[in-house]
């Protein structure tokens, strides 16, 4: 009799023990790898916490039931590709990456896993992504267009400053973007602006560089839409920009805040809380190849009316007019 009722309740008991075993077992949480071309700067880290607002608003959280992997290259490109492979061997759930140079290193190291695009020129004339409105393969995400507004960005410069003929155009070694410059040149050849490209090695080199360039007499500055350029040497260029008071179209409105002349640009920040969207998708069951990429909405045109006094500059009525904003 015992032994038929141990041998009854023996399934039970092993049942039990095994559903107990897997119920302490800790569930494995989501993880995303963040590819970064800049530093952990304040910008960047800003951005970062409106990544996280983002996805707290959808119900993740980091720490808690999401884990985040960062990996910053501070602004030397040939180290991305080492750090998409540690990523890649890390087994992250979502890879996200905050420019073009950064995409594409990711898109070398894996085909698989899916990338999520943040900030990205035109992904499409790259080869990044099929078309915007079926990505296929494993990339998706959001773009600004970039290439398209650098020579809108001239334009707008020669309009604020009549008689400008000179102009320097800064940019990075990590930005590859055929399609941006030709927009520039197509521009410049219109307007007839002379034009002199700096391209910058490291950030480091922003001081050197700048001050050779000024040897050509420039009387302009155009910066080219570019994460290095718009998050760790913002403050730099915009000090330099001021002491040689050159007028200055920068590539992003977040320039402006800081003392900029102009800036014409979508809203960055509006990408980085948009992303977390694209990555809740990803986490549960979307694939990238069926996520549209988004293309932004709405471009500010802003004006530092300050920064315009100290270098001695009058802005024409007609481009003031234009302005979705006036910094007085």
């Amino acid at each position: 009799m015992i032994r038929r009722i141990v041998a009854c309740l023996l399934p039970t008991v092993l049942l039990l023990t095994v559903s107990l075993a897997e119920a302490q077992q800790p569930k494995k949480i989501p993880r995303i790898g963040w590819l970064e071309i800049s530093s952990p700067n304040p910008e960047v880290l800003r951005l970062i916490e409106v990544f996280r607002t983002g996805l707290r608003e959808l119900g993740w959280v980091e720490g808690k039931n999401l884990a985040i992997e960062y990996r910053y290259a501070d602004g030397n490109a040939e180290r991305l590709p080492t750090l998409a492979a540690e990523l890649v061997r890390l087994q992250v759930d979502v890879m996200l990456t905050t420019s073009g140079t950064t995409v594409r290193a990711a898109k070398k190291t894996t085909h698989t896993i899916p990338i999520v695009m943040v900030v990205s020129g035109d992904p499409v004339a790259s080869g990044t992504v099929a078309s915007l409105a079926r990505p296929g393969g494993n990339i998706t995400g959001l773009t600004i267009l970039s290439p398209e507004l650098s020579g809108k960005r001239l334009e707008l410069l020669k309009e604020a400053v009549p008689g400008v003929s000179r102009v320097v155009v800064l940019s990075t070694e990590a930005s590859r973007s055929v399609s941006a410059r030709k927009h520039v040149e197509e521009a410049a050849s219109a307007l007839r602006l002379q034009l002199k490209s700096v391209v910058l090695r490291v950030p480091s080199d922003l001081q050197s560089e700048f001050e050779t360039a000024m040897r050509w007499r420039p009387d302009g500055l155009l910066t080219m839409a570019e994460p290095v350029l718009n998050r760790d040497l913002r403050i730099p260029i915009v000090e330099l920009a001021a002491k040689h008071r050159l007028p200055a179209m920068y590539g992003g409105t977040e320039f402006v805040e800081v003392g900029g002349l102009m800036g014409y640009g979508s809203d960055i920040s509006n990408n980085f809380r948009r992303a977390a969207i694209y990555v809740d998708k990803i986490l549960k069951g979307a694939k990238p190849a069926d996520l549209p990429v988004e293309q932004p909405m709405k471009f500010e045109f802003i004006i530092n009316l300050k920064t315009a006094k100290q270098i001695g500059l009058t802005i024409p009525p007609n481009v003031l007019v234009r302005a979705d904003k006036v910094i007085k």
